[in-house]
């Protein structure tokens, strides 16, 4: 951990956005360390520590001005079917947890993150061969997710510019279930989906590879897309996907004709492993890639509304 946070002392990647409200390192330790301690025991869908992260989330949303935009206040409950590993099927309460920037503008980005992970190893998913009782803190799945969704929510609700679209901020429960959380909001949005432009999503962002670079799905969603990457410039390597669809929240909102972006860093030995902990984070590139994300919004605003293109 020492070394970790002394990594913080170097230099952002260059991104063209105002120092004071730039992704911070520091905050998206503050995040990850909260949201992937051992006392938050995992994140497990259902549990009580699933619930301290949404409440979590609620609060940095209403420190942010964004309104609720759930069903009860910043939450949309609903029920998710958890299959553990020994005892039998059960159904399980939990929400999603949603605030809403309204630029009076007549689109709406969505951004999003799950925030649950495999808890205490009884669920399924693990790649433990005894998971059992073992916290699965998921500091890269998916809290450094939700640390991007917070500080994203964060610049845009503080960057004294009025975009010309609202912004929807979502942390997505039961996504390790089967994208549960983003399921059951696009079937019961809080907002028309026609209304959306596009949908950003954040899974695993915390363990970037400067020889491999971070992959950006769904290339290919909106006819636009090319055009707009032209306009990145970072210190941080990137390398495009076409799909839309895939094993996160965005694959929900493709299939309803919505154009996606995919942040991911990929897999790594301590995925859905009680080793995928906080000190492995790389907090520094982890800003970087918020930084790529904030230029393809910010010029995809320049433009009325994506054009969906459905990836052969």
């Amino acid at each position: 951990m020492k070394l970790f946070l002394i990594s913080l002392a170097f230099a952002i990647p260059s991104i063209c956005i105002s120092q004071s409200i730039q992704p911070s390192p520091s905050n998206i330790v503050k995040h990850i360390s909260y949201l992937a301690s051992d006392k938050m025991k995992g994140r497990g869908t259902g549990s009580r520590e699933n619930e301290k992260a949404a409440k979590y989330v609620a609060k940095q949303f209403k420190k942010y001005n964004l309104t609720p935009k759930g069903t009860e206040g910043y939450y949309q409950p609903f029920i998710a079917k958890v299959r553990r590993v020994v005892v039998p099927d059960s159904l399980r309460e939990t929400r999603n947890v949603i605030g809403f920037l309204d630029n009076g503008a007549p689109y709406t980005v969505v951004i999003g993150a799950h925030f649950d992970h495999l808890g205490m190893g009884r669920q399924g998913s693990s790649k433990d061969k005894n998971p059992e009782g073992q916290i699965h803190n998921g500091a890269d799945d998916n809290a450094s997710g939700v640390a991007g969704l917070l500080e994203l929510a964060r610049y845009f609700s503080q960057n004294d510019v009025k975009e010309t679209c609202n912004f929807l901020f979502i942390a997505f429960g039961a996504e390790e279930l089967g994208l549960l959380g983003s399921k059951h909001f696009v079937n019961n949005p809080t907002i028309p989906l026609g209304s959306i432009n596009f949908m950003s999503n954040m899974d695993m962002i915390g363990r970037y590879n400067a020889e491999r670079g971070v992959g950006i799905g769904g290339y290919g969603t909106a006819s636009e897309w090319p055009e707009i990457f032209k306009t990145i410039k970072s210190d941080i390597k990137f390398g495009t996907d076409r799909a839309g669809s895939g094993g996160s929240d965005h694959g929900s909102f493709y299939a309803k004709q919505i154009p996606v972006l995919f942040f991911h860093t990929g897999g790594h030995d301590d995925y859905h492993m009680p080793t995928d902990d906080t000190e492995k984070i790389d907090a520094v590139a982890e800003a970087g890639i918020l930084g790529i994300e904030i230029q393809l919004i910010e010029s995809a605003l320049k433009l009325t509304k994506l054009t969906f293109t459905e990836v052969k």
